[in-house]
């Protein structure tokens, strides 16, 4: 395993790990104004909504991302999955800008939808390489 390919590894699970933990905290403060113990409004401009919405999105693809960044960090590989790592890893922080800073839920924008296309293609990508020889 070369240094900077750990080094990729590593930073991108930590940021995902940034991304997570942040959105759960920026949940609770949320729930906190809203005086909102759990639930939210069904209002697709509401910023709990979206919070909570960009939250659940992350906790469902952040972690499985980690393990896919560790495994090819932990083996080495070629370098366009240093690449692959740091693109996945923007397409999350890309879709949660889409899902929290767009104006409503209810339609689609450019920037959730390159993030959800980027996690799925680079996601495939990443998975299929753990198969091919290091």
């Amino acid at each position: 395993m070369s240094l900077a390919f750990g080094a990729t590894s590593l930073a991108c699970t930590a940021a995902l790990g940034l991304l997570l933990f942040g959105l759960g905290f920026a949940v609770s403060r949320a729930r906190f104004a809203a005086r909102r113990g759990s639930g939210h409004d069904d209002d697709p401009r509401d910023i709990l909504h979206k919070l909570v919405r960009a939250h659940a999105n992350t906790a469902e693809f952040a972690p499985f991302l980690a393990v896919l960044f560790l495994a090819h960090g932990a083996r080495g590989h070629a370098a366009w999955v240093a690449w692959a790592m740091a693109g996945a890893t923007a397409c999350r922080y890309l879709i949660v800008a889409g899902l929290v800073a767009w104006p409503s839920l209810d339609k689609a924008n450019p920037v959730r939808f390159v993030g959800a296309l980027g996690t799925y293609v680079l996601g495939i990508a990443l998975s299929v390489a753990l198969l091919l020889p290091a």
